[in-house]
């Protein structure tokens, strides 16, 4: 009777059980601010950014209300625009090119490393010459570190400095991992990440922060979430933005920020699990040498010529989501098609967007329920 019931769903992320975890804490961090209704630059905003600047290394942290008003306030603070050319890897979420675009500048999209997902240093290089050819000043790198593992800074870091480029490091999935031992946010002139609950540090909504050890940059970072505020409210010195991060997301994360350093363990046990049971059937990803990931995701390559939708069928009709980031890079989306693209092409990026797939990674991840999703990976593909 029982065969031809459905297997029990698990999730692709589980925040239900980091919050079961963490219980009373939040409650009361919550009620704290219902009590003193300062739900716009309460406390606990400045209380965050201390307990993040500890966290990361940074001198300054700088809260916003979301990982792309982050990207975006940086390049407004550095008066990124027209004629401008900001270097992107196409494989990565829309927000990293979409920042660029909306301050007038131009992404010019560059390739990335097939092992790692990360920028590629050699297409980076050509990046800079197609910009230049096509009349643009190239102004800065959005370095992304993708689906958690950290990037290589130091090869990217020499080209930049080589051609006169700054640096913003796009940490929205890898917040928490480090690069030959130093802990992002303390890379190139900026770095920014989000807080959207489905990062391995979310909040209950939107939220993001900015990390820096330049003073005048922080300052300036400061006015631009309040509108471009001076020292008067209602003298505003520049253009701004709506960009606060709300009291309420600040307490939720000042207590996961608590537990985060065990997350990220546990996090990284279940990745070494995947490994050891994938990895002769799939590409699993691989850390680099002085790298580490807080594993935003855990995202495979399929074998070529695999159905990929066939595949992802398979595990959920055995209660196991997958999601694919991304089914298109960003050189290949209908609004950032039109945009330049390093000479030679993306050849890699197009190749991931076809054969990649994640597979379910949060921190409380069972090894039983894991056994489940690494048996019915190796079954669907046998199959």
């Amino acid at each position: 009777m029982n065969q031809h019931m459905r297997p029990e769903p698990i999730p692709l992320i589980d925040i239900a059980a980091q919050r079961r975890r963490l219980g009373k804490s939040i409650d009361d961090a919550v009620s704290r601010v219902l009590n003193h209704c300062q739900f716009i630059n309460g406390p606990e905003v400045t209380a965050l950014e201390t307990a993040l600047a500890a966290f990361s290394g940074a001198k300054h942290v700088v809260s916003c209300a979301s990982g792309t008003d982050a990207l975006l306030m940086v390049l407004m603070a550095r008066n990124v625009g027209p004629g401008d050319a900001v270097l992107c890897p196409s494989f990565t979420f829309c927000a990293t090119g979409e920042a660029v675009a909306l301050t007038g500048a131009t992404p010019v999209f560059v390739d990335v490393d097939e092992a790692t997902f990360n920028i590629d240093p050699a297409s980076l290089k050509r990046g800079i010459a197609t910009a230049r050819q096509r009349g643009l000043k190239p102004r800065a790198v959005i370095v992304v570190d993708l689906f958690g593992q950290s990037a290589d800074h130091d090869a990217i870091g020499a080209v930049t400095e080589a051609e006169g480029l700054f640096v913003l490091d796009d940490a929205a999935q890898g917040f928490g991992a480090s690069y030959k031992g130093r802990k992002l946010g303390t890379f190139g002139l900026a770095t920014a990440t989000s807080f959207f609950p489905a990062k391995p540090l979310g909040c209950y909504g939107d939220g993001g922060a900015i990390f820096t050890d330049d003073d005048e940059l922080a300052n300036t970072l400061r006015s631009i979430r309040v509108h471009g505020q001076g020292s008067d409210k209602y003298d505003n010195v520049r253009l701004g933005l709506t960009g606060r991060l709300d009291t309420m997301q600040a307490a939720v994360l000042i207590e996961k920020l608590k537990i985060f350093d065990d997350e990220i363990a546990a996090r990284n046990k279940i990745a070494d699990r995947y490994a050891r049971g994938l990895g002769n059937v799939v590409t699993v990803p691989r850390l680099t040498s002085g790298c580490t990931s807080v594993w935003a995701q855990y995202t495979i390559r399929l074998p070529k010529g695999t159905d990929r939708d066939g595949f992802a069928a398979a595990l959920m009709a055995q209660g196991i989501p997958t999601a694919v980031y991304y089914t298109k890079s960003m050189h290949q989306q209908t609004a950032y098609r039109n945009y330049p693209v390093a000479e030679g092409g993306l050849p890699v990026s197009e190749s991931l967007s076809e054969d990649v797939i994640s597979l379910p990674m949060h921190a409380y991840l069972d090894e039983a329920t894991q056994d489940r999703v690494i048996q019915a990976v190796r079954g669907a593909l046998s199959s």
